[in-house]
């Protein structure tokens, strides 16, 4: 096997032929909820935690796929070990699960009722592209805050982890208008803090961290791993409403999500966190996640960059 395979609606397909018709509802609305876990030395990270969170989001949006969570868990295993074959040992792959609603009924017609009401599911890989953020452990990330806001909860849930990114599009468009390199940080029409357009925020405040409530910002899994791993380092995550100026004031300020764990935010809006250089605790937080999957995270990146850009 040269190319890695997918599973799409009960069948292990090459990747390559792994497409969606124009009809489904993923392509013609958006109509799809997600998620997206990582390997750490071939083995899946937290996939029960991915998987409940998945079909929290396929209970929220009321999709009826025909699949039951231990089999989509036999299935992201399966399509895993197929595909570790072909990369190297000390890289790791990005995994993906997606549901759709299903076909939209007036490309159909009447006689495609049956087809229409029918979920699509799917779960491929590919291998992590290390090279986006190897750098980034030194230099960290420039965040900005576009015109553009988070979707109010009474529109979509936060919670429900979806396929729809028009306004993340939108709002990174500002930020490198900016600068080229920033990523946007949403606030929402109250002028808190929400999430970034790759994952949760945190900020630290003498020994607290401080991240946006579930009300405002999806429930990371990578931030779970923050607060489990945060007593130990002396500090407390902290779940609340909080202003930007809660953040401009933060001693250092970082973004936890699953292909990079954990990444360095040093500008918020131009102007330096704290001495512009990744902070001592998000280092300390970093080595410790890595001791906790196995893997020098940061080692990793700078060396699976290598390898790929070679």
């Amino acid at each position: 096997m040269t190319e890695p395979i997918a599973w799409l609606n009960g069948n292990y397909i090459p990747f390559s032929q792994a497409a969606l018709p124009v009809w489904d509802m993923g392509v013609v609305g958006g109509a799809a909820v997600t998620e997206m876990l990582r390997t750490f030395r071939h083995v899946p990270f937290r996939l029960e935690e991915h998987l409940d969170r998945l079909f929290a989001s396929i209970r929220s949006v009321g999709f009826t796929p025909e699949i039951t969570y231990d089999e989509l868990r036999d299935v992201v295993q399966s399509v895993v070990a197929r595909n570790v074959a072909l990369i190297p040992a000390g890289h790791d792959l990005g995994v993906i699960a997606f549901v759709t609603s299903g076909g939209n009924l007036t490309y159909l017609g009447a006689a495609g009722r049956e087809l229409a009401q029918k979920c699509t599911v799917c779960v491929h890989t590919f291998p992590l592209p290390f090279e986006l953020w190897a750098d980034r452990y030194e230099t960290g990330v420039h965040l900005v805050t576009p015109a553009t806001k988070a979707l109010p909860a009474d529109v979509i849930d936060p919670q429900i982890k979806f396929r729809s990114r028009l306004h993340w599009q939108l709002a990174d468009r500002e930020a490198r208008l900016v600068d080229p390199a920033a990523m946007s940080l949403l606030l929402d029409r109250d002028g808190y803090v929400t999430e970034a357009a790759t994952g949760n925020v945190v900020a630290l405040d003498g020994d607290r961290l401080l991240t946006p409530s579930h009300v405002r910002s999806l429930a990371g899994i990578s931030l779970q791993v923050v607060e489990d791993l945060a007593p130990a380092l002396g500090c407390q995550l902290i779940r609340g409403d909080w202003a930007l100026h809660d953040f401009e004031r933060a001693s250092e300020i970082f973004l936890t999500s699953t292909p990079h764990c954990l990444l360095p935010v040093t500008r918020l809006n131009s102007i330096p966190v704290g001495d512009g250089r990744p902070g001592p605790l998000t280092r300390r937080l970093l080595t410790a996640w890595g001791e906790l999957a196995g893997v020098d995270i940061a080692s990793q990146m700078r060396q699976g960059a290598a390898d790929r850009t070679r």
